[in-house]
């Protein structure tokens, strides 16, 4: 779910459904706690999608006429009688409230969201930093752009984004919480370098890229070990930023490179977790 859709929700008067999976068993496409909300009209989030998701929606809206019932649990095998191949099992409980405002009331869904997502600071707010805040929404990151420019701030209209005056944006990345994800991309290459220098000293991200060419790398390389950062520790600086396969100039095609960049990180870092829980489970 977005957070955008919660101001959304917040408006709904009438009947409203949470479904959310409360159990999951084998291959599935959706884990424990994802939810989604269904009104008479609407439908924010995915719990999975198909043929699943569309026998769900379809219990809901059954629930939505029932007057005195206001919760039901269903199980779902997936399998051939959904027309799925996934052969797992989800459990998934829908509750059933008056309006938006008491669904919210009862579950704070945003910050679940905020809770479940991961901290992205985007340093700069021109062209590329409004495409790439543009298509954020939903993917999985907080986002906090951060500016010294209040008239391009304000160009940033979108509301599930934290907008960041700061002059100086050293305190903003010394009090970011660990392995969060940094893209540098402001006007000026001296704020760049002193950007990258600060996320270097913190040495505590999963993530942190630099917009730039080739040419600019090579520098900010030599100039980052003139000022005595180890190469092994340069080295987590991706300039230029972005999937390589993908080419193109404009800011659209510049921001989904990043995000794809970014959406890979953060599945290795899943992915390098399960295994090592797996491990000690073993």
């Amino acid at each position: 779910m977005k957070l955008s859709d919660i101001k959304n929700i917040q408006k709904i008067n009438s009947s409203i459904i949470l479904a959310k999976i409360i159990d999951t068993k084998g291959s599935v496409p959706r884990e424990k706690n994802v939810f989604m909300v269904i009104s008479s009209e609407n439908q924010f989030g995915t719990i999975g999608g198909g043929e699943f998701e569309f026998r769900v929606t379809k219990e809901s809206l059954k629930l939505l006429k029932i007057k005195d019932k206001y919760n039901d649990i269903f199980q779902y095998s997936l399998g051939p009688s959904l027309g799925q191949c996934c052969g797992g099992y989800i459990k998934v409980k829908l509750i059933k409230f008056d309006n938006g405002l008491k669904l919210l009331e009862k579950f704070d869904l945003k910050n679940e969201i905020i809770n479940q997502n991961q901290n992205l600071y985007i340093f700069g707010a021109g062209h590329v930093s409004n495409a790439l805040t543009n298509k954020l929404d939903g993917v999985g990151f907080n986002i906090f752009v951060i500016d010294s420019r209040e008239e391009y701030l304000k160009k940033i209209k979108y509301q599930y984004a934290n907008k960041v005056l700061a002059k100086n944006p050293e305190i903003i990345i010394q009090n970011s919480p660990s392995e969060s994800y940094f893209i540098v991309l402001t006007h000026s290459h001296k704020l760049d370098f002193d950007i990258c220098s600060n996320i270097l000293k913190k040495n505590n991200f999963n993530f942190f890229g630099l917009i730039g060419s080739q040419t600019k790398k090579i520098k900010f390389r030599k100039r980052l070990k003139d000022s005595g950062f180890k190469e092994n520790l340069i080295n987590k600086m991706e300039c230029p930023i972005g999937i390589d396969s993908i080419d193109g100039k404009e800011p659209d095609v510049i921001a989904i490179s990043i995000i794809a960049r970014l959406l890979e990180v953060k599945t290795l870092i899943i992915k390098k977790e399960e295994r090592q829980l797996k491990l000690v489970k073993a």
